[in-house]
C-alpha cells in the first residue's frame, strides 16, 4: 500500500482531523493533499505511525464500526495510562510505544 493509498484509507476510517494529528500537521489540507498523491508525507517515522494507526484501526473495525475506532484512538486508555492511544503514538518514540498501543488494541479488540 503506498502512501495515497494508506492515507485514503485511514481518512476514511478515521476522519481527516484524526489522521492529521497522527501525521503531525496542523491542516486536513495536507491529508488530502497526501490521499490526492501531489504532496509526501514528511518522514519515516511519520508514514510508519500512520500504518500503526491503519494496522490498529483494521484490528477494531474487523469487530466494530469505524466510529469506535474513531473513539478508541481520542478516548483515555487504562493500559496507557489513562492517555488517549492518538497522543501516546503521535508523541512518543514508535519503537517503544508502538508495542504498548497494539497491545491496547488487541484487548480492545478481544474484549468486543
Amino acid at each position: 500500500m503506498n502512501q495515497a493509498e494508506l492515507v485514503t484509507a485511514l481518512q476514511q476510517l478515521l476522519g481527516a482531523k484524526l489522521v492529521a494529528y497522527l501525521g503531525k500537521v496542523k491542516e486536513t489540507r495536507a491529508v488530502r493533499q497526501w490521499a490526492a498523491g501531489t504532496r509526501t508525507i514528511g518522514n519515516d517515522t511519520d508514514v510508519h505511525r500512520l500504518r500503526l494507526a491503519y494496522r490498529i484501526t483494521r484490528l477494531i473495525t474487523a469487530r466494530d464500526t469505524p466510529a469506535v475506532a474513531q473513539v478508541w484512538f481520542q478516548g483515555l486508555n487504562p493500559i496507557l495510562d489513562d492517555r488517549p492511544p492518538a497522543l501516546v503514538l503521535r508523541e512518543g518514540d514508535l519503537a517503544d510505544v508502538g508495542p504498548k498501543v497494539l497491545s491496547a488494541a488487541r484487548q480492545f479488540a478481544a474484549a468486543r
